[in-house]
């Protein structure tokens, strides 16, 4: 089941992004080993860790010859292998890319971090934010009037870093059918989340986009690409970039005609944002909901989290599954043919060593002198 069916690929435990490339993988149909540390869980473990969905898990004492010795017999059966380390961690443990391939050397070695393999910030510590401070992300999210706003972690360890590293992944792997040769992905979130900006790149270098935050299309500035709130507390936004979306917007909600000759004037907008706010906090939510929903106004209620599996929508297309009693995304995209199947919950650290073992013509680690 999935597209990604046969593929092996060794996931050396992580925290943040890698784990989330190998669950988008392991959703796939690919089969993801976890290689755990021993010893007692993290203080920073999660009771339910969605990211280990899917996946199996053996325990390795990497810096044994032991644990070695299991990692590169290993190796040997897999396709594909990624860590998170800094750069250089992996080969003093004797597991680095030259290490490996000496065993397989048509394995790709995948490898994530914030600020990639090389460079002068490369062995410096960072966190998502500071990421996606040096590509410029952040400096364009939120109000003109304050600090940059950051977007939970979503950008640089998320769409910039653990995605960026599972489409690297499986671009390697596709070039090793051909070649027969493994080569290292060096994924970097700084890089990645550089290039989720491409389209405000375009935009400036078109004369589109002003150089400061807040006051631009899609960044707050303007009155139809916004978030408002509604006379009960509640929020819902607004999308309506296209003229012919607006002028649907602006019948449904009872506005003049003359606002279509506002539309793209700069100018214009803080006061046409204004109206919109005495306007929309006049009806509750659920009004404006019965109000525009279906049409194309381009408009949605904003929904926590925690209640986007309710949605009528979001039911219709089981766009979220329930795993032993926690609701969860499902797998995503689909596909027509290769239907990735419901994940098995979240994989116990260990769990699966001694069927590991086994399967390597091994003896259990627990029986070994």
């Amino acid at each position: 089941m999935g597209p990604l069916k046969g593929i092996r690929i060794i996931e050396v435990a992580g925290i943040g992004p890698g784990p989330f490339a190998g669950m988008m993988l392991a959703d796939m149909g690919a089969e993801v080993i976890i290689v755990d540390r021993p010893g007692p869980a993290s203080p920073t473990d999660l009771k339910v860790d969605i990211n280990r969905r899917g996946k199996r898990s053996i325990t390795l004492d990497l810096k044994t010859s032991e644990g070695r010795e299991v990692f590169f017999k290993l190796c040997k059966t897999a396709d594909a292998l990624f860590e998170g380390f800094r750069p250089g961690v992996m080969e003093k443990l004797g597991i680095g890319p030259d290490d490996v391939a000496a065993h397989n050397p048509a394995l790709v070695y995948g490898r994530m971090t914030g600020w990639g393999q090389t460079g002068p910030l490369a062995q410096t510590a960072g966190h998502d934010i500071n990421y996606i401070s040096l590509s410029g992300a952040l400096h364009a999210v939120g109000p003109k009037d304050a600090p940059p706003v950051a977007p939970l972690n979503l950008v640089g360890d998320y769409g910039g870093g653990g995605m960026m590293l599972a489409f690297g992944l499986v671009c390697a792997l596709t070039e090793a059918r051909t070649s027969g040769k493994g080569q290292v992905v060096d994924a970097s979130m700084v890089e990645g989340s550089s290039a989720l900006m491409s389209i405000f790149h375009s935009l400036l270098a078109s004369g589109r986009w002003a150089p400061m935050r807040g006051v631009n299309l899609l960044d707050g500035g303007a009155h139809f690409y916004d978030t408002y709130e509604t006379s009960d507390g509640e929020y819902v936004s607004l999308g309506a970039i296209e003229p012919q979306f607006m002028a649907i917007f602006i019948d449904k909600a009872g506005l003049d005609e003359s606002w279509m000759q506002k539309h793209m004037n700069p100018g214009e907008w803080p006061a046409l944002k204004a109206e919109l706010e005495t306007l929309f906090k006049s009806k509750t939510c659920a009004q404006w909901q019965k109000l525009l929903d279906g049409t194309d106004a381009c408009f949605a209620p904003i929904l926590p989290f925690w209640e986007a599996h309710k949605h009528p929508h979001n039911a219709a297309r089981e766009s979220f599954i329930d795993i032993d009693g926690t609701v969860q995304p499902a797998p995503t995209p689909r596909f027509s043919r290769t239907t990735a199947k419901t994940p098995s919950a979240p994989t116990e650290k260990g769990a699966d060593t001694d069927a590991i073992m086994a399967e390597l013509a091994l003896d259990s680690l627990a029986r070994r002198p």
